[in-house]
Protein backbone atom coordinates (compact mmCIF):
# COMPACT_ATOMS: atom_id res chain seq x y z
CA UNK A 1 0.00 0.00 0.00
CA UNK A 2 1.17 3.68 -0.39
CA UNK A 3 -0.43 5.74 2.30
CA UNK A 4 -1.52 8.94 2.44
CA UNK A 5 -2.23 10.85 5.89
CA UNK A 6 -4.21 14.41 5.56
CA UNK A 7 -3.91 16.75 8.21
CA UNK A 8 -4.64 20.53 9.02
CA UNK A 9 -2.31 23.55 8.77
CA UNK A 10 -2.26 23.60 12.49
CA UNK A 11 -1.49 19.83 12.68
CA UNK A 12 1.33 20.29 10.42
CA UNK A 13 2.51 23.05 12.08
CA UNK A 14 2.38 21.50 15.83
CA UNK A 15 4.18 18.75 14.66
CA UNK A 16 7.17 19.95 12.12
CA UNK A 17 9.77 20.80 15.26
CA UNK A 18 9.57 17.15 16.36
CA UNK A 19 9.37 15.64 12.83
CA UNK A 20 12.91 17.90 11.80
CA UNK A 21 14.37 16.28 15.02
CA UNK A 22 12.99 12.41 15.44
CA UNK A 23 12.21 11.85 11.47
CA UNK A 24 9.23 10.08 12.99
CA UNK A 25 5.26 10.33 13.01
CA UNK A 26 2.66 7.41 14.13
CA UNK A 27 -0.84 7.80 13.11
CA UNK A 28 -3.43 6.58 13.94
CA UNK A 29 -5.87 4.54 11.28
CA UNK A 30 -9.29 4.03 10.67
CA UNK A 31 -11.06 1.04 11.71
CA UNK A 32 -11.30 -1.62 8.78
CA UNK A 33 -8.60 0.26 6.47
CA UNK A 34 -7.02 -2.85 5.17
CA UNK A 35 -3.24 -2.97 6.29
CA UNK A 36 -1.74 -5.61 4.12
CA UNK A 37 1.97 -5.55 3.87
CA UNK A 38 1.87 -4.85 0.33
CA UNK A 39 3.04 -2.18 -2.18
CA UNK A 40 5.50 0.13 -2.04
CA UNK A 41 4.51 1.52 1.91
CA UNK A 42 5.84 5.14 1.39
CA UNK A 43 3.30 7.12 3.25
CA UNK A 44 3.08 10.79 1.90
CA UNK A 45 1.62 13.85 4.57
CA UNK A 46 -1.17 15.92 2.80
CA UNK A 47 -1.87 19.60 4.33
CA UNK A 48 -5.03 20.61 3.78
CA UNK A 49 -5.13 24.40 3.46
CA UNK A 50 -8.39 24.45 1.68
CA UNK A 51 -10.50 25.65 5.32
CA UNK A 52 -8.05 28.38 5.52
CA UNK A 53 -8.44 32.08 3.68
CA UNK A 54 -4.54 33.98 2.58
CA UNK A 55 -3.21 32.64 6.23
CA UNK A 56 0.62 30.93 6.03
CA UNK A 57 0.67 29.54 9.42
CA UNK A 58 4.04 27.78 10.00
CA UNK A 59 3.17 25.18 7.28
CA UNK A 60 4.12 28.31 4.39
CA UNK A 61 1.10 27.31 2.98
CA UNK A 62 -0.35 30.76 1.56
CA UNK A 63 -3.22 28.80 -1.21
CA UNK A 64 -5.86 27.28 -0.81
CA UNK A 65 -5.74 23.62 -1.74
CA UNK A 66 -3.72 20.52 -0.41
CA UNK A 67 0.04 19.69 -0.68
CA UNK A 68 2.30 17.23 -0.39
CA UNK A 69 4.26 18.58 2.34
CA UNK A 70 6.18 15.67 3.86
CA UNK A 71 7.03 11.72 2.59
CA UNK A 72 8.60 9.08 4.65
CA UNK A 73 8.98 5.18 5.11
CA UNK A 74 6.30 3.16 6.80
CA UNK A 75 8.57 1.04 9.12
CA UNK A 76 5.85 -1.03 11.13
CA UNK A 77 1.92 -1.19 11.62
CA UNK A 78 0.86 -1.32 15.18
CA UNK A 79 -1.74 -3.21 17.00
CA UNK A 80 -3.41 -0.95 18.94
CA UNK A 81 -6.38 -2.77 20.04
CA UNK A 82 -8.61 -5.96 19.00
CA UNK A 83 -9.58 -3.71 15.76
CA UNK A 84 -7.83 -0.34 15.36
CA UNK A 85 -4.18 -0.22 13.98
CA UNK A 86 -1.24 2.69 13.64
CA UNK A 87 1.60 3.30 11.36
CA UNK A 88 4.88 4.52 12.41
CA UNK A 89 6.66 6.39 9.67
CA UNK A 90 10.07 6.62 9.90
CA UNK A 91 12.16 7.98 8.60
CA UNK A 92 10.30 11.33 6.94
CA UNK A 93 11.79 13.88 4.73
CA UNK A 94 10.13 17.57 4.10
CA UNK A 95 9.23 18.19 0.45
CA UNK A 96 11.83 20.70 -1.09
CA UNK A 97 8.53 22.52 -1.42
CA UNK A 98 4.82 22.05 -0.88
CA UNK A 99 3.31 19.53 -3.84
CA UNK A 100 -0.03 21.30 -4.69
CA UNK A 101 -2.81 18.33 -5.37
CA UNK A 102 -5.41 20.49 -6.00
CA UNK A 103 -6.30 22.89 -9.25
CA UNK A 104 -4.90 23.20 -13.10
CA UNK A 105 -1.49 22.50 -12.64
CA UNK A 106 -2.56 19.97 -9.22
CA UNK A 107 -1.23 16.51 -9.40
CA UNK A 108 -4.76 14.94 -9.39
CA UNK A 109 -5.66 17.02 -12.58
CA UNK A 110 -2.88 14.98 -14.33
CA UNK A 111 -4.03 11.64 -12.94
CA UNK A 112 -6.69 9.24 -15.01
CA UNK A 113 -10.20 9.63 -13.55
CA UNK A 114 -9.95 5.95 -11.98
CA UNK A 115 -6.84 6.36 -10.25
CA UNK A 116 -7.66 10.35 -9.49
CA UNK A 117 -11.10 8.72 -7.76
CA UNK A 118 -8.67 6.18 -5.99
CA UNK A 119 -6.48 8.71 -4.54
CA UNK A 120 -9.35 11.25 -3.73
CA UNK A 121 -10.86 8.63 -1.65
CA UNK A 122 -7.50 8.06 0.32
CA UNK A 123 -7.65 11.70 1.29
CA UNK A 124 -11.24 12.08 1.87
CA UNK A 125 -10.79 10.70 5.76
CA UNK A 126 -7.43 11.16 8.09
CA UNK A 127 -6.11 8.47 6.51
CA UNK A 128 -5.75 6.10 3.77
CA UNK A 129 -4.19 4.32 0.78
CA UNK A 130 -3.97 3.53 -2.83
CA UNK A 131 -3.07 0.36 -4.41
CA UNK A 132 0.35 -0.37 -6.62
CA UNK A 133 -1.56 0.67 -10.19
CA UNK A 134 -2.98 3.58 -8.83
CA UNK A 135 0.84 4.35 -7.33
CA UNK A 136 2.64 3.73 -10.36
CA UNK A 137 0.41 6.22 -12.39
CA UNK A 138 0.78 8.88 -9.08
CA UNK A 139 4.23 8.42 -9.32
CA UNK A 140 4.67 9.49 -12.96
CA UNK A 141 2.75 12.41 -12.51
CA UNK A 142 4.35 13.56 -9.44
CA UNK A 143 7.74 12.98 -11.49
CA UNK A 144 6.66 14.72 -14.59
CA UNK A 145 5.84 17.96 -12.61
CA UNK A 146 8.59 17.59 -9.72
CA UNK A 147 11.40 15.67 -11.09
CA UNK A 148 13.56 17.02 -8.10
CA UNK A 149 11.33 14.40 -6.04
CA UNK A 150 12.49 11.57 -7.59
CA UNK A 151 16.18 11.32 -5.51
CA UNK A 152 13.36 11.26 -2.19
CA UNK A 153 11.22 8.28 -3.71
CA UNK A 154 14.66 6.38 -4.39
CA UNK A 155 16.00 6.83 -1.33
CA UNK A 156 12.87 6.05 0.92
CA UNK A 157 12.35 2.87 -1.50
CA UNK A 158 15.64 1.53 -0.79
CA UNK A 159 15.03 2.05 2.92
CA UNK A 160 12.06 -0.17 2.17
CA UNK A 161 13.42 -2.86 -0.11
CA UNK A 162 16.63 -3.64 1.42
CA UNK A 163 19.66 -5.65 -0.10
CA UNK A 164 19.95 -8.74 2.39
CA UNK A 165 23.81 -9.07 3.20
CA UNK A 166 24.79 -13.17 2.86
CA UNK A 167 27.44 -13.63 5.11
CA UNK A 168 28.21 -16.89 3.25
CA UNK A 169 29.46 -13.84 0.63
CA UNK A 170 33.27 -12.66 0.85
CA UNK A 171 32.25 -9.21 -0.17
CA UNK A 172 28.75 -9.24 1.45
CA UNK A 173 30.52 -9.83 4.64
CA UNK A 174 33.34 -6.98 4.37
CA UNK A 175 30.50 -4.89 3.16
CA UNK A 176 28.44 -5.98 6.80
CA UNK A 177 31.90 -4.65 8.69
CA UNK A 178 32.57 -1.55 6.48
CA UNK A 179 28.57 -0.45 7.18
CA UNK A 180 29.12 -1.22 10.79
CA UNK A 181 31.23 1.35 10.81
CA UNK A 182 29.93 3.80 8.90
CA UNK A 183 26.92 3.60 11.66
CA UNK A 184 29.58 3.18 14.46
CA UNK A 185 30.58 7.22 13.50
CA UNK A 186 27.31 8.60 13.64
CA UNK A 187 26.55 7.26 16.74
CA UNK A 188 29.76 8.84 17.96
CA UNK A 189 29.28 11.74 16.63
CA UNK A 190 25.56 12.14 17.23
CA UNK A 191 24.74 12.52 13.26
CA UNK A 192 21.47 10.49 11.91
CA UNK A 193 22.08 7.15 11.89
CA UNK A 194 19.90 6.87 8.40
CA UNK A 195 22.34 8.94 6.41
CA UNK A 196 24.20 5.77 5.85
CA UNK A 197 21.66 3.39 5.63
CA UNK A 198 19.91 3.54 2.08
CA UNK A 199 22.17 1.07 0.02
CA UNK A 200 22.73 -0.69 -3.19
CA UNK A 201 25.58 -3.32 -4.30
CA UNK A 202 28.30 -1.65 -5.87
CA UNK A 203 29.12 -2.57 -9.81
CA UNK A 204 32.23 -4.38 -8.23
CA UNK A 205 32.52 -6.54 -5.29
CA UNK A 206 35.95 -5.14 -4.46
CA UNK A 207 34.50 -1.32 -4.24
CA UNK A 208 33.63 0.14 -1.12
CA UNK A 209 30.88 0.37 0.77
CA UNK A 210 30.30 3.92 0.55
CA UNK A 211 30.74 2.91 -3.07
CA UNK A 212 26.65 1.83 -3.10
CA UNK A 213 25.58 4.56 -0.89
CA UNK A 214 21.88 6.44 -1.94
CA UNK A 215 22.58 9.91 -0.85
CA UNK A 216 20.02 11.02 2.09
CA UNK A 217 17.95 13.68 -0.09
CA UNK A 218 17.92 16.58 1.82
CA UNK A 219 17.19 20.28 0.65
CA UNK A 220 20.87 20.92 0.59
CA UNK A 221 22.44 17.80 -0.78
CA UNK A 222 25.02 18.20 -3.18
CA UNK A 223 27.17 15.89 -5.85
CA UNK A 224 30.21 15.62 -7.54
CA UNK A 225 32.06 19.17 -8.54
CA UNK A 226 29.34 20.88 -6.39
CA UNK A 227 30.40 20.11 -3.15
CA UNK A 228 32.93 22.82 -2.53
CA UNK A 229 30.21 25.49 -2.98
CA UNK A 230 28.03 24.00 -0.36
CA UNK A 231 30.63 23.74 2.29
CA UNK A 232 31.32 27.37 2.08
CA UNK A 233 34.93 26.91 0.35
CA UNK A 234 35.79 24.55 3.40
CA UNK A 235 38.15 22.02 2.35
CA UNK A 236 38.11 18.19 2.16
CA UNK A 237 41.15 16.72 3.74
CA UNK A 238 40.90 13.28 1.80
CA UNK A 239 39.96 14.60 -1.38
CA UNK A 240 43.13 13.85 -2.99
CA UNK A 241 42.97 9.67 -2.17
CA UNK A 242 40.37 10.32 -4.56
CA UNK A 243 42.73 10.74 -7.29
CA UNK A 244 44.96 7.90 -6.49
CA UNK A 245 45.80 5.03 -8.68
CA UNK A 246 46.78 2.70 -6.13
CA UNK A 247 42.99 2.99 -3.46
CA UNK A 248 39.46 3.02 -4.26
CA UNK A 249 37.87 5.94 -1.86
CA UNK A 250 34.72 6.75 -1.54
CA UNK A 251 33.87 10.44 0.40
CA UNK A 252 30.51 11.21 2.19
CA UNK A 253 30.04 13.71 4.32
CA UNK A 254 27.78 15.25 7.40
CA UNK A 255 27.17 19.21 8.56
CA UNK A 256 24.98 19.91 10.86
CA UNK A 257 23.48 23.53 11.49
CA UNK A 258 26.14 24.73 14.04
CA UNK A 259 28.75 23.77 11.36
CA UNK A 260 30.27 20.84 12.96
CA UNK A 261 31.39 18.29 10.02
CA UNK A 262 32.00 14.42 9.79
CA UNK A 263 34.17 13.68 6.88
CA UNK A 264 33.64 9.83 6.46
CA UNK A 265 36.31 8.36 3.79
CA UNK A 266 36.35 4.41 3.14
CA UNK A 267 38.89 3.21 0.87
CA UNK A 268 40.58 -0.14 -0.08
CA UNK A 269 43.45 -1.25 -1.92
CA UNK A 270 42.84 -4.77 -2.67
CA UNK A 271 40.64 -7.40 -3.86
CA UNK A 272 37.98 -8.68 -1.28
CA UNK A 273 39.18 -12.12 -1.33
CA UNK A 274 42.25 -11.69 0.06
CA UNK A 275 41.50 -8.36 2.54
CA UNK A 276 42.26 -8.78 6.63
CA UNK A 277 39.39 -7.16 7.60
CA UNK A 278 37.82 -3.98 8.87
CA UNK A 279 39.19 -0.99 10.72
CA UNK A 280 37.47 1.88 11.62
CA UNK A 281 39.00 4.94 12.67
CA UNK A 282 37.89 8.13 14.40
CA UNK A 283 39.59 11.16 14.43
CA UNK A 284 38.38 14.42 17.06
CA UNK A 285 39.85 17.04 15.00
CA UNK A 286 39.79 19.85 18.36
CA UNK A 287 41.37 17.31 20.22
CA UNK A 288 43.86 16.06 18.20
CA UNK A 289 42.76 12.29 19.29
CA UNK A 290 41.66 9.07 17.50
CA UNK A 291 40.05 5.48 18.29
CA UNK A 292 40.78 2.47 16.25
CA UNK A 293 38.48 -0.19 16.42
CA UNK A 294 39.38 -3.77 14.70
CA UNK A 295 36.71 -6.00 13.61
CA UNK A 296 36.76 -9.59 14.34
CA UNK A 297 34.22 -11.90 13.20
CA UNK A 298 32.67 -14.60 15.85
CA UNK A 299 32.14 -18.15 14.87
CA UNK A 300 28.37 -18.01 13.67
CA UNK A 301 27.75 -21.22 16.00
CA UNK A 302 28.98 -20.59 19.04
CA UNK A 303 30.13 -17.40 19.45
CA UNK A 304 33.83 -17.56 20.03
CA UNK A 305 36.62 -16.45 18.72
CA UNK A 306 39.75 -18.81 18.17
CA UNK A 307 43.10 -17.06 18.98
CA UNK A 308 45.44 -17.33 15.87
CA UNK A 309 48.97 -16.17 14.81
CA UNK A 310 47.16 -13.54 12.24
CA UNK A 311 45.25 -12.05 15.82
CA UNK A 312 48.71 -11.98 17.64
CA UNK A 313 50.52 -10.24 14.97
CA UNK A 314 47.49 -7.82 13.97
CA UNK A 315 48.02 -6.81 18.08
CA UNK A 316 51.43 -6.05 17.77
CA UNK A 317 51.13 -3.81 15.02
CA UNK A 318 47.88 -2.30 16.79
CA UNK A 319 50.26 -1.61 19.79
CA UNK A 320 52.77 -0.02 17.93
CA UNK A 321 49.74 2.13 16.52
CA UNK A 322 48.97 3.54 20.12
CA UNK A 323 52.83 4.43 20.50
CA UNK A 324 51.82 7.21 18.44
CA UNK A 325 50.08 8.44 21.34
CA UNK A 326 51.82 10.90 23.91
CA UNK A 327 50.94 11.93 27.26
CA UNK A 328 48.46 14.07 28.36
CA UNK A 329 49.68 17.19 29.74
CA UNK A 330 46.62 19.41 30.08
CA UNK A 331 42.88 18.47 31.46
CA UNK A 332 41.30 17.85 28.15
CA UNK A 333 44.39 15.17 27.31
CA UNK A 334 42.91 12.83 30.10
CA UNK A 335 41.98 9.41 29.62
CA UNK A 336 40.68 6.66 31.32
CA UNK A 337 43.13 4.66 30.18
CA UNK A 338 46.23 4.82 27.05
CA UNK A 339 44.22 2.45 25.23
CA UNK A 340 43.68 3.91 22.14
CA UNK A 341 42.90 0.35 19.87
CA UNK A 342 40.03 -2.01 20.62
CA UNK A 343 38.79 -5.19 18.88
CA UNK A 344 35.59 -5.34 18.24
CA UNK A 345 34.29 -9.26 18.10
CA UNK A 346 30.78 -9.65 16.75
CA UNK A 347 28.12 -11.81 15.39
CA UNK A 348 26.76 -11.29 11.92
CA UNK A 349 23.84 -12.90 10.53
CA UNK A 350 21.99 -12.24 7.01
CA UNK A 351 20.30 -8.69 7.38
CA UNK A 352 19.26 -5.92 5.62
CA UNK A 353 21.77 -3.06 4.36
CA UNK A 354 19.10 -0.94 5.96
CA UNK A 355 18.83 -1.80 9.35
CA UNK A 356 20.56 0.80 11.52
CA UNK A 357 21.37 -1.24 14.28
CA UNK A 358 25.15 -2.39 15.09
CA UNK A 359 26.11 -5.49 14.90
CA UNK A 360 26.23 -7.36 18.60
CA UNK A 361 29.70 -7.60 19.60
CA UNK A 362 31.95 -6.79 22.30
CA UNK A 363 34.77 -4.18 22.31
CA UNK A 364 37.84 -5.33 24.09
CA UNK A 365 40.60 -2.30 24.15
CA UNK A 366 43.66 -3.72 22.93
CA UNK A 367 45.63 -3.78 26.63
CA UNK A 368 42.35 -5.82 28.15
CA UNK A 369 43.00 -8.05 25.58
CA UNK A 370 46.55 -9.04 26.52
CA UNK A 371 45.29 -9.44 30.22
CA UNK A 372 42.91 -12.34 28.85
CA UNK A 373 45.50 -13.50 26.22
CA UNK A 374 47.42 -14.50 29.66
CA UNK A 375 44.93 -15.38 31.60
CA UNK A 376 43.41 -18.84 32.47
CA UNK A 377 39.68 -17.68 31.98
CA UNK A 378 41.10 -18.13 27.82
CA UNK A 379 42.28 -21.26 27.84
CA UNK A 380 40.96 -23.99 25.50
CA UNK A 381 40.26 -27.45 26.08
CA UNK A 382 42.93 -28.42 23.77
CA UNK A 383 45.65 -25.51 25.38
CA UNK A 384 44.30 -23.19 22.13
CA UNK A 385 43.06 -19.69 23.37
CA UNK A 386 39.55 -18.43 22.77
CA UNK A 387 37.84 -15.30 23.26
CA UNK A 388 34.32 -15.16 23.72
CA UNK A 389 31.11 -13.15 25.89
CA UNK A 390 31.50 -16.02 29.11
CA UNK A 391 35.55 -15.42 28.64
CA UNK A 392 35.88 -11.92 28.36
CA UNK A 393 33.26 -10.94 31.14
CA UNK A 394 34.40 -6.94 31.13
CA UNK A 395 33.85 -6.01 28.05
CA UNK A 396 31.96 -2.80 26.59
CA UNK A 397 28.96 -2.83 24.84
CA UNK A 398 28.29 -0.53 21.64
CA UNK A 399 26.53 1.94 23.49
CA UNK A 400 29.24 2.12 26.14
CA UNK A 401 32.24 2.35 23.67
CA UNK A 402 30.22 5.00 21.70
CA UNK A 403 29.84 7.28 25.22
CA UNK A 404 33.12 6.89 26.66
CA UNK A 405 34.21 8.12 22.80
CA UNK A 406 31.44 11.05 22.84
CA UNK A 407 32.96 12.41 26.13
CA UNK A 408 36.83 12.19 25.11
CA UNK A 409 37.15 10.00 27.46
CA UNK A 410 38.91 7.31 25.28
CA UNK A 411 41.57 8.20 22.41
CA UNK A 412 45.06 9.25 21.83
CA UNK A 413 46.44 12.35 22.93
CA UNK A 414 48.49 14.65 20.22
CA UNK A 415 48.16 12.80 17.06
CA UNK A 416 48.38 15.05 14.19
CA UNK A 417 46.46 15.04 11.11
CA UNK A 418 49.55 13.93 8.49
CA UNK A 419 49.82 10.89 10.99
CA UNK A 420 46.12 10.25 10.14
CA UNK A 421 46.51 10.23 6.76
CA UNK A 422 49.65 8.22 6.79
CA UNK A 423 48.44 5.81 8.90
CA UNK A 424 45.09 5.02 7.10
CA UNK A 425 46.57 4.62 3.41
CA UNK A 426 48.73 1.97 5.23
CA UNK A 427 46.10 0.41 6.60
CA UNK A 428 44.69 0.25 3.56
CA UNK A 429 47.68 -1.00 1.81
CA UNK A 430 48.28 -3.63 4.02
CA UNK A 431 44.97 -5.35 3.25
CA UNK A 432 42.43 -3.88 5.61
CA UNK A 433 39.02 -2.24 4.84
CA UNK A 434 38.96 1.21 6.68
CA UNK A 435 36.43 3.53 7.34
CA UNK A 436 37.59 6.87 8.18
CA UNK A 437 35.72 9.46 10.20
CA UNK A 438 37.17 12.67 10.83
CA UNK A 439 35.14 15.15 12.94
CA UNK A 440 35.53 19.24 12.20
CA UNK A 441 33.91 21.30 15.07
CA UNK A 442 34.31 25.20 16.25
CA UNK A 443 32.50 23.66 19.49
CA UNK A 444 34.36 24.42 23.10
CA UNK A 445 35.00 21.08 24.77
CA UNK A 446 32.27 21.97 27.61
CA UNK A 447 29.99 22.68 24.52
CA UNK A 448 30.59 18.88 23.46
CA UNK A 449 30.46 17.56 26.56
CA UNK A 450 26.72 19.00 26.74
CA UNK A 451 25.60 18.55 23.63
CA UNK A 452 26.25 14.74 23.90
CA UNK A 453 25.00 14.63 27.41
CA UNK A 454 21.82 16.44 26.56
CA UNK A 455 20.86 14.14 23.63
CA UNK A 456 18.74 16.75 21.78
CA UNK A 457 19.76 18.16 18.84
CA UNK A 458 17.88 21.57 17.84
CA UNK A 459 17.90 20.82 14.32
CA UNK A 460 18.04 17.66 12.02
CA UNK A 461 21.95 17.77 10.33
CA UNK A 462 22.25 18.75 6.90
CA UNK A 463 23.96 16.05 4.81
CA UNK A 464 26.11 16.63 1.95
CA UNK A 465 26.84 13.61 -0.10
CA UNK A 466 29.46 12.67 -2.96
CA UNK A 467 29.67 10.38 -5.39
CA UNK A 468 33.92 10.57 -6.68
CA UNK A 469 34.68 10.63 -9.91
CA UNK A 470 34.87 7.72 -11.87
CA UNK A 471 38.57 5.87 -10.22
CA UNK A 472 41.61 7.17 -12.55
CA UNK A 473 43.36 4.28 -14.26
Amino acid sequence: MTYIVTLTPDQVADNEDDWLVSERFTKGLPTGLDTSDTGTRLAFLVCDNRARSANTGRSGLAEHGRFITWMGSVQRINTVGPVDRSITIEPMRRCPKPVPLDGPDGILASLPSTHQAHVERALSGSAGHCGMTTWQALREALLRRHPELARYIDWLLALLNPVVFNIEDAADRAWQEQKDAAQSLTRVTDFPHSAMSAWGRPTSQDEPYLAGLIPDPVENSLIDHDVRAGLGGAALLFDDWRQRGDVRCDIHVLEDSTGRRLEVVNVNATPVESRLGTDMIYYHHPTHSFVLVQYKRLESRHKEYRVNKQLLDQMDRLERVSQLSSKPARSHEWRLSPDACFLKFAHWRNESASSTELAHGMYIPLSYARVLLEDDCTLGPRGGRILSYERAVSYLTGSEFAELVKLGRVGSVGTDVEQLRDFGLQRAREGYSVMLGFETSDETLRERAVRVRSRSAKKRPKVNSYSPPPRQQ
